[in-house]
């Protein structure tokens, strides 16, 4: 069997334009629901706020890192897991936050700063992580990676419908509001059509090579969901603010990842299949987590 790393995905300009208009909507859809309270919630929980954009921006990119290092991955793998790390949280993180009894005004509030943040902090976290090992930093140097081409590509996806979206909840709230829940869950639909979009053409490449990246996926998101508790522990929080980091540490925008992969990569097997598979996997894992959070008996929030 071809070593993954010599495999790409096939894309069309087509339907890359596709998956670009559904990141775009869905981006719409979360800023919806955002208000400039929401980012002013910076000043009324700096420290929680600060924790998240660390968990988020520093420690996953780092460990993210140390955890490659350690397991030497496929070089494409390596490359997708530190692609997914430079994203920011991802567009369900609210819900889970909500379902897990979280802080939702800081999840919230760190979703629109994460979203903005991104804009500068993926490329950078990118092209920085990927350098500093060599596989990875090889494979940088055979796109010709340019961190401006993929700064306006970012803008674009998640820069422009968050600034589109709150105008329109500005001007016309009450239908923001009727509109929110179902863009909201759309949203978990129109994601599982860009990862099947994505592959429906390369069926056969995600089959022989998933089982390689299950475990791999596995721990890369259990230390994220770690890190972030744990970070918010050692910023003294209380439990539903250590809940809330944990998710949104731990689900993170890997749509926005492919596209960024299919845009920037041409479509580099090992790196899109990681990232597909995360967008999978973290809608499980958050899942049960939020679940188990919410209904673990004895359990007292500070």
């Amino acid at each position: 069997m071809e070593s993954i790393d010599n495999i790409t995905l096939n894309f069309s300009d087509q339907n890359i334009f596709i998956l670009n208009l559904s990141l775009g909507f869905i981006m719409f859809g979360v800023a919806l629901k955002l208000t400039p309270a929401d980012f002013k919630m910076v000043l009324a929980q700096p420290l929680g706020t600060l924790a998240g954009v660390l968990s988020q921006f520093i420690i996953l990119p780092f460990l993210t890192f140390v955890l490659v290092w350690i397991l030497e991955p496929h070089p494409t793998f390596a490359l997708g897991m530190m692609m997914v790390a430079a994203c920011p949280g991802g567009n369900i993180s609210n819900f889970f936050s909500a379902l897990a009894r979280g802080n939702i005004a800081l999840s919230v509030s760190l979703t629109a700063i994460s979203s903005i943040l991104a804009i500068f902090m993926t490329p950078i976290n990118l092209s920085f992580w990927a350098s500093m090992y060599a596989p990875t930093a090889t494979l940088l140097t055979e796109v010709s990676l340019d961190f401006w081409d993929v700064f306006k590509t970012i803008v674009t996806i998640l820069g422009i419908p968050i600034v589109l979206g709150m105008s329109f909840r500005h001007k016309y709230p009450k239908t923001a509001e009727k509109l929110h829940p179902y863009m909201h869950f759309g949203s978990i639909v129109i994601f599982a059509a860009i990862v099947i979009l994505a592959f429906s053409a390369n069926l056969d490449i995600f089959l022989n090579y998933i089982y390689l990246v299950v475990f791999l996926v596995f721990l890369h998101n259990a230390i994220a969901l770690i890190s972030g508790y744990q970070l918010g522990r050692i910023f003294g929080l209380p439990e539903a603010d250590r809940r809330s980091l944990a998710i949104e540490t731990g689900i993170q925008n890997s749509g926005l990842g492919l596209l960024l992969i299919f845009a920037f990569f041409q479509g580099l097997g090992g790196m899109a299949i990681v990232a597909a598979w995360w967008g999978i996997w973290h809608i499980l894992s958050g899942l049960s987590l939020a679940y188990w959070w919410n209904y673990r008996v004895a359990v007292a929030l500070k």
